[in-house]
């Protein structure tokens, strides 16, 4: 019998009380078996074989018996067995039967390989799908958001232009008459809250937009940071939580590196999670500032004693629209966040436990540059009075305009639409034209365009509440030499002038 299977590996038994166990240690790829045996016959042994194979494995079986009976035949198929081989054997049949129920088992095998793969292919396909049609529809929901804003651009920038205008305007005559007062503090913090509202209209771009060329980064001190979004943010976390506990802020800050950021921008962020960390405590709590150095990077800690998050929550909380505050939330702010920290190259750690508390750690990557961070760094200045022309359909902006330009030594002249511009285009000599983009009758474009036919050498200023959207076309429009965007400060108006003028 064992000359049989020349060149094949096998294993054999005699007593049937052995074959479990030699089954599971040499995991045969077939087994022959007789049926009529001591202690444990055949129909038995199959059983107790097949329950050791692998779910979905087809392991052939090959009855050996003299006993061909229907009966017999029904136990043995219903026990396990493939095949039956009467005895007496037949070597030549023996030996094709042996083969094609090897090929039969290895040719499922490979099937179920092939089949095993094949399914684990359209498993990560399918994900990466999913994955990315939600992050077009995430993509889509923003982008139609952005375009929304964008219809109240115009406006908004108009109204913070008044507002940061006339403080910037005040500052110096708080600093004069009355130094360290609360007043000039309070005129202070609104000036930074103007400058920091220019980016609201922008900010659902902020979530997935990479860092820009034109993005610009200044050495600054997180812990001074810190310190002024602390007071800068009393207002909301002095009335306590949503049902009436008091909440106190305390910035324990530390000597550390700069890092180069921008300062709006990291404002929004502690701002953002001030912010978050006060609804998260309806019936009041303790909320810590902190920073530290650690390794080449600035560590930020904002810690709340609040509500906390659960796991799931925790896993989901910096992505878009999702929001733990029902209807009262947007589910932005920590999206915002996210970004605005990505595109400054640092990352953000999340410990939190439900009914415990929660830490946001800012991780900035620290710097050797040398500056204040300051609004006014490299200011530019041109070294000559100017002839302006100021055209916008706002009177109140056109005077805004007229100080800040007047208070720099330039002669100013006012129009209040495109056409009454261009008549006094034409009567008077000019070196600068600083328009609006939206105006009734000839816009600023189309007014640029016919200037520049009569004096193509003249600069023309857009001064835009689009000013975001314009720039982000990466070119200017036919006559336009520089775009800016509304509200402008005086250091940025300045620098604009310097640009087309130098």
């Amino acid at each position: 019998m064992l000359d049989l299977f020349g060149g094949i590996e096998y294993r054999s038994t005699v007593d049937p009380r052995t074959a479990v166990g030699l089954f599971a240690e040499f995991q045969p790829d077939m087994v022959l078996t007789d049926l009529h045996m001591p202690h444990v016959d055949g129909f038995l042994l199959m059983e107790q074989l097949q329950s050791l194979v692998p779910e979905g494995s087809f392991m052939p079986m090959v009855v050996l018996t003299a006993d061909i009976t229907p009966e017999t035949r029904r136990r043995a198929l219903a026990a396990g067995a493939s095949d039956f081989i009467t005895k007496p054997l037949d070597t030549t049949e023996v030996q094709l039967r042996i083969r094609n129920l090897l090929e039969n088992r290895f040719l499922n095998l490979r099937l179920d390989e092939q089949v095993q793969q094949r399914t684990e292919e359209l498993e990560t396909a399918l994900e990466q799908l999913r994955s990315a049609q939600e992050s077009m529809v995430k993509q889509e929901r923003l982008r139609a958001l952005g375009m929304m804003a964008g219809g109240i651009a115009h406006d908004f920038n108009n109204a913070l232009t008044m507002m940061l205008g006339y403080g910037e305007l005040l500052l110096p005559w708080f600093a004069k008459t009355s130094p360290g007062s609360k007043e000039q503090s309070y005129m202070t913090h609104i000036v930074a809250a103007a400058h920091d509202a220019t980016h609201v209209v922008g900010r659902l771009r902020e979530c997935y937009r990479p860092t820009e060329a034109g993005d610009v980064r200044v050495p600054l001190c997180m812990s001074a940071l810190c310190e002024q979004v602390v007071s800068f943010t009393e207002p909301k976390w002095r009335r306590g939580g949503a049902n009436g506990g008091a909440i106190t802020v305390k910035a324990e800050v530390a000597e550390v590196p700069k890092i180069l950021g921008c300062a709006p921008e990291l404002r929004e962020v502690l701002t953002n999670l001030i912010f978050n960390a006060v609804d998260a405590m309806a019936d009041g709590g303790d909320i810590t500032v902190r920073t530290a150095a650690l390794q080449g990077k600035v560590r930020v800690d904002v810690t709340d004693t609040g509500c906390g998050m659960t796991p799931e929550e925790k896993a989901k909380c910096l992505e878009p629209f999702f929001t733990t505050k029902g209807e009262k939330g947007t589910g932005l702010g920590l999206a915002v966040t996210f970004g605005i920290i990505q595109r400054h190259g640092g990352e953000i750690l999340i410990e939190s436990e439900k009914g415990r508390g929660t830490t946001f750690s800012l991780l900035l990557p620290a710097t050797d540059a040398i500056g204040d961070g300051g609004p006014d760094v490299a200011e530019k200045e041109v070294d000559r009075a100017l002839r302006v022309l100021v055209v916008d359909d706002q009177e109140i902006i056109c005077e805004l305009m007229s100080e800040y330009l007047s208070g720099d030594g330039h002669a100013v002249t006012v129009a209040l639409d495109g056409h009454e511009a261009y008549d006094r285009f034409l009567e008077g000599e000019f070196d600068l034209v600083i328009t609006d983009q939206s105006m009734p009758g000839l816009n600023g474009e189309a007014l640029a365009r016919k200037l520049k036919t009569v004096r193509p050498g003249v600069p023309v200023i857009l001064l835009t509440g689009f000013g975001d959207e314009m720039a982000a076309a990466e070119h200017l429009p036919e006559g336009i030499d520089l775009i800016l965007s509304k509200p402008v400060s005086v250091a940025g108006l300045r620098r604009g002038v310097a640009t087309v003028m130098n």
